[in-house]
């Protein structure tokens, strides 16, 4: 499924194409931003459908009760700001304006998580996932790579119902080759393994794979789950693979309370209780660095999850 990661692309420029393509598709669908369509890239689809573009202003709240407005009347709507802002800003107008109705409306979150960089703890969306699992009627999709990310958005735009799609600042590698078909339903398993289950999504899945490699060099297996779609999450895929190993681990570019690693916890406290071990930012805000060193900071570089990740297999070794 993949091969050897040498190259990175922009995700958010990827997202744009996509748009543009579905906008081409189908003329029912409409975007709205919020002032940051060269950042996010809905300016693309603006350039080629004006009269299906609405820039809305530092605005988000106002944004969402548009979307929702939008999409009662039968629009298929997609709305992008900063992730921050899109869920931060706006939970209420998606709870209530969006979700209870089950409007047809895609929340896209660029800039998620610590790899913001620079822009600091106020931009770096650390808790959009939790948020907007929480709400009934939301589904939650973070797409790893580019082609991913494409064809997210087309599921998105052909799907009915409100999601949130989560999108990083930077750029990402190619991980999945032309082969591979996105599936709402399903996790994918990356590499077997039989030391640990690992699982990821977004852009600390190519991390992982990296960490993984290293690994192997040193003896150990590691069995890489990517999880794509955190809610509806798939629950027997992660449980049979779980039992293939005596613990799991997650990784996120996230807060560990509410996230990946949460839903993963849930779902095995009830059906297959084990140990789950959960990397990610431990219940803190982002600092303001460049985005590779910030990954580091927290954990979640390829060098780091490497180190950590044969620190617990050693330990759970130990226990008979």
């Amino acid at each position: 499924m993949y091969g050897t990661l040498k190259e990175k692309k922009s995700i958010r420029s990827a997202f744009g194409k996509a748009l543009q393509d579905v906008g081409r598709e189908n003329p029912n669908v409409v975007v709205l931003d919020a002032d940051l369509a060269c950042s996010t890239q809905t300016a693309m689809f603006g350039k080629e459908f004006p009269d299906r573009f609405f820039d809305m202003g530092i605005a988000e709240q106002d944004m969402v009760a548009v979307a929702a407005g939008l999409a009662s009347s039968g629009k298929t709507v997609f709305a992008a700001s900063f992730a921050m802002f899109a869920t931060g800003r706006t939970y209420d107008q998606i709870r209530n304006s969006i979700c209870y109705s089950g409007f047809d409306v895609k929340i896209i979150g660029t800039h998620g998580g610590v790899t913001v960089g620079e822009d600091g703890a106020s931009h770096q969306a650390l808790e959009d996932i939790s948020l907007m699992r929480g709400i009934p009627n939301m589904s939650v999709l973070v797409p790893a790579d580019c082609r991913e990310c494409e064809q997210i958005i087309k599921f998105a735009a052909n799907n009915n119902g409100p999601m949130y799609i989560r999108i990083p600042r930077t750029n990402v590698y190619d991980i999945f080759d032309e082969s591979y078909e996105f599936d709402f339903t399903k996790v994918n398993v990356i590499q077997e393994g039989t030391d640990v289950t690992v699982i990821t999504n977004g852009e600390t899945l190519a991390e992982v794979i990296l960490a993984a490699n290293q690994l192997e060099k040193e003896g150990y297996s590691i069995q890489i789950l990517h999880a794509p779609v955190v809610k509806p999450l798939d629950d027997s895929t992660i449980i049979e693979k779980a039992k293939q190993t005596k613990f799991v681990i997650t990784v996120e570019n996230h807060s560990i309370i509410g996230g990946l690693g949460s839903a993963v916890c849930e779902l095995l406290s009830c059906y297959y209780p084990m140990p789950v071990v959960r990397f990610g930012v431990n219940d803190t805000f982002g600092e303001s660095g460049k985005s590779e060193e910030l990954l580091d900071y927290y954990g979640l570089s390829a060098e780091k999850l490497a180190k950590n990740i044969k620190k617990q297999i050693d330990r759970f070794r130990l226990v008979k």
